[in-house]
């Protein structure tokens, strides 16, 4: 397993990494400093005059350049990124086994099967279930033959993951289904968990914007005050076993404290962001 990088924590980066981004030090903290104060002066109106037009960052054009030297970089670096789900102990037990595997029509029919052989979720459920599925839709093209993630650690109440992990399945279980006589079995299935995943960015097209990510934190040590950069990301293939970093479940400290105080040294820059950019509470 190759050295894994927090794209929130520039303690993880390495050398070559971080050698660059110390070289362009200056650029970074220019650029982000500038975009503050057009923020403030042209955004919220702060200055006086206001400008009539929204200023440009003149630092824009050696920034962005930075920024696709930092994809090709990341292009070839492993992440770890986190997967909010649901999952039965069985399911969890078998990651151990054979890995993460992607989401398509099929690997989903296999696990309505598994809980129909097993005597968890009656037939004629499954199969409703199953036909009412975004695969058998549109939709099917853009999710059939991945496994999403998240870039930063979230706290299992935000609104973003809570409907991940309501339901067995995900998404593609029960995204369009609203009869609760077909949701309330998938809510009693399984417990909610929280998969740390190491992710070669090669396997994904999110090298750019964990490049991003990894610059606004460099940004951060030296002084300046960007977003934190989070992104979703996908692999499209499968990963071994190695690749599960973690499992939280829910009711475990660890899965409670995920995007709080796990993992160590984590913080949620963009929740102080304001006050840090006009010195005043939300």
């Amino acid at each position: 397993m190759p050295a894994i990088i927090d794209v929130w924590s520039a303690n993880t980066f390495d050398s070559v990494l971080l050698k660059f981004l110390t070289s362009k030090a200056d650029l970074v903290r220019a650029y982000f400093d500038t975009d503050r104060d057009i923020f403030l002066s042209y955004d919220l109106g702060r200055g006086q005059p206001r400008p009539m037009m929204r200023p440009d960052n003149p630092y824009a054009s050696d920034f962005y350049s930075l920024l696709d030297t930092a994809d090709e970089l990341m292009a070839a670096r492993t992440i770890r990124a986190f997967h909010y789900t649901r999952l039965t102990d069985d399911e969890v037990t078998d990651l151990s086994r054979s890995g993460i595997h992607l989401s398509t029509p099929a690997t989903l029919l296999r696990r309505f099967n598994t809980l129909v052989t097993s005597a968890v979720l009656p037939r004629a459920i499954a199969d409703s279930l199953y036909a009412q599925s975004p695969f058998h839709s549109d939709q099917r093209e853009a999710r059939a033959g991945k496994f999403w993630m998240v870039s930063h650690p979230t706290p299992p109440e935000d609104g973003g993951v809570v409907p991940l992990m309501k339901h067995w399945g995900g998404e593609v279980a029960s995204m369009w289904v609203s009869d609760p006589g077909l949701l309330a079995p998938l809510q009693a299935i399984g417990r909610a968990r929280i998969l740390e995943v190491a992710v070669p960015l090669a396997l994904t097209r999110h090298s750019y914007a964990a490049g991003k990510a990894v610059v606004a934190t460099f940004g951060r040590s030296v002084g300046a005050i960007p977003e934190k950069g989070a992104f979703d990301l996908y692999i499209d293939q499968a990963l071994p076993p190695s690749a599960v970093l973690s499992v939280h479940t829910e009711g475990d400290p660890a899965y409670t404290a995920v995007g709080t105080t796990y993992p160590a040294g984590f913080t949620d820059v963009d929740a102080g962001r304001w006050k840090e950019l006009t010195g005043e509470e939300d």
